[in-house]
C-alpha cells in the first residue's frame, strides 16, 4: 500500500502559488516548495509526478485567481472598461502571477485566436458585454476586443515588470480614451478588417 500523502494536492498547489507570487516562477523548485510546506521535498512527489506538473497546476490556480479578480468588473459600469482596469490592477497587485499567466511564451508565435482561447472565461464575458451593451455583431466585438486587449496588455505588462507605474485615475483615462476612439472606428467599419501592417507582410 502506498504511503498516505502528507499534504493534499490543493495544499501543495496553494504553497506553490505563494512561492511564485512572492518570487516568480523561476523560484519554484522542489526545495523551495518543501520549505514553504515546512517539510522536505519528498511529500510533494507522493502527489505529483514532476515539478512541471506542479507548475501547471499552479498556473491553473493562478488563472482561477485572475478570473475571480476580473469577475468584479460585472458590477461596474461600463463593465468592459472595468475588465481592462481589473487586468491592470491584477498586474500591479500580483506581478509574478500576471507574468506566469500572460508573459510565459512557448517559443513560437501565436495567432490572436490562440491567445484569446487562453484568456479564460473573462474574455467570453467581454464579448457578450460588447455585443449586448454597444449593439455590435460578433465580428465587430472581436475586432474591438482585439485592439483594446492589446493596448491593455501593453499597460499591464509595463506595470507587471515595474517599468512604469500609473495611478488608477491615469489607467481609467487611458483605457477610456482608447476604447471610445476604437468604438467609433468599429461602428464606422474602420476596424473590422484586420489588415497587416506593411512591415509585417511577407
Amino acid at each position: 500500500m502506498p504511503p498516505k500523502p502528507k499534504f493534499t494536492r490543493e495544499e501543495i498547489t496553494a504553497a506553490a502559488l505563494r512561492v511564485i507570487s512572492r518570487n516568480g516562477i523561476t523560484a519554484l523548485t522542489a526545495q523551495t516548495l518543501g520549505q514553504e510546506l515546512g517539510s522536505s521535498a519528498r511529500p510533494i512527489f507522493t502527489v505529483f509526478k514532476t515539478m512541471e506538473e506542479v507548475r501547471q497546476e499552479a498556473k491553473t490556480a493562478a488563472m482561477h485567481q485572475f478570473e475571480g479578480f476580473a469577475e468584479k468588473a460585472v458590477h461596474y459600469m461600463p463593465a468592459f472598461k472595468q475588465f481592462g482596469m481589473q487586468m491592470i490592477l491584477f498586474a500591479l497587485e500580483e506581478p509574478h502571477l500576471y507574468q506566469l499567466l500572460f508573459m510565459q511564451g512557448d517559443g513560437r508565435p501565436h495567432s490572436f485566436e490562440e491567445v484569446f482561447a487562453g484568456l479564460g472565461e473573462p474574455a467570453g464575458v467581454c464579448l457578450d458585454i460588447l455585443q449586448r451593451e454597444y449593439g455590435l455583431v460578433e465580428t465587430e466585438a472581436m475586432a474591438l476586443f482585439r485592439h483594446v486587449w492589446i493596448y491593455t496588455y501593453g499597460i499591464a505588462t509595463l506595470c507587471a515588470t515595474g517599468m512604469c507605474r500609473f495611478s488608477e485615475e491615469e489607467i481609467n483615462d487611458l483605457l477610456g480614451q482608447d476604447f471610445m476612439a476604437m468604438l467609433v472606428r468599429v461602428k464606422s467599419g474602420g476596424l473590422n478588417q484586420q489588415t497587416p501592417h506593411p512591415m509585417l507582410k511577407s
